[in-house]
């Protein structure tokens, strides 16, 4: 049986700087997918310079950050002390836990011609049990991202987050997720099955696609139902199309979030600002920026 859609979004437009982002998660239909509460797809656009002084240093508490860019350079520091740079086709993830400020750069490639940036942002909702834990930070570069093609020389799968067949992420997973770059080439599909009771989403990147026989545009989240069936993704167009295909088991936890925070009572929030101006989180240490 093949699963039934629930809604369809092209978010709504937020301009940081130099960036065009399109805000897909949270929207008006839902506030989460699985563990993730939060998506910006910040849409491919020419950087001419290079930036050095981060996007402005921010706190988060309860939730993993994580960046996958598909073109760009992203570097990353934060008061835990991490820092780090990937590349095109690189994932950084930040677990935030009991408290962290972090900042980043976005440019585009240093080490190739292209001077384009595009790429994505996920919060993703810790469970009650690892928000008090310490920070943890994990980079991965292009080339460390698992990776197969698919049958019939129809396109590639790289998974981000979690498991497909043999292939596993480096990602820590604190729930069942899963976060999939699939590449389909023109006239080619790909079938995969869901099981009962995990929340699914697909954001079209690059061509309008089928999705159980709809036509879906590009540049929309198209949410699924949660009930156990086939999703079939079709590339109806003369050219190859990205997908983005996330979700996992539902949170079932209470789920409040403000600002930069998500946790599970108001009063957890209310601690979060608290220890944030108190100094908690600590300071990013300036010498750590390249």
């Amino acid at each position: 049986m093949k699963k039934q859609t629930s809604f369809s979004t092209k978010g709504n437009r937020v301009d940081v700087g130099p960036l065009t982002i399109q805000r897909m998660l949270p929207n008006q239909y839902t506030n989460k997918v699985g563990p993730f509460v939060f998506l910006d797809y910040v849409a491919p656009v020419i950087k001419e310079t290079i930036n050095k002084n981060g996007m402005g240093a921010h706190p988060h508490r309860g939730i993993a950050t994580l960046t996958y860019i598909l073109q760009g350079e992203v570097e990353h520091f934060d008061s835990a002390g991490n820092r780090s740079e990937i590349y095109s086709g690189g994932v950084q993830w930040m677990k935030a836990g009991n408290g962290i400020v972090h900042d980043e750069n976005f440019n585009y490639d240093s080490q190739t011609d292209s001077k384009y940036i595009h790429g994505f942002q996920f919060w993703i909702n810790l469970p009650a049990r690892n928000k008090a834990e310490k920070p943890a930070h994990v980079t991965v570069q292009a080339h460390e991202v698992p990776y197969k093609n698919l049958p019939d020389k129809s396109g590639w799968l790289k998974v981000i987050i979690g498991n497909y067949e043999e292939l596993s992420s480096k990602i820590p997973n604190y729930s069942r997720q899963f976060l999939y770059h699939i590449h389909l080439e023109a006239g080619k599909k790909f079938l995969i099955q869901i099981e009962d009771k995990f929340e699914v989403a697909a954001f079209l990147i690059t061509e309008n696609v089928m999705l159980n026989e709809i036509t879906f545009q590009k540049n929309e989240l198209v949410e699924f139902d949660s009930n156990a069936g086939e999703i079939e993704i079709k590339n109806t167009s003369e050219d190859a199309t990205d997908i983005m295909l996330f979700g996992g088991e539902e949170y079932t936890e209470p789920v409040v979030s403000e600002g930069p925070f998500v946790m599970n009572y108001q009063a957890e929030i209310i601690d979060a600002y608290r220890d944030f101006y108190a100094g908690k989180y600590g300071e990013i240490n300036l010498a750590t920026k390249i």
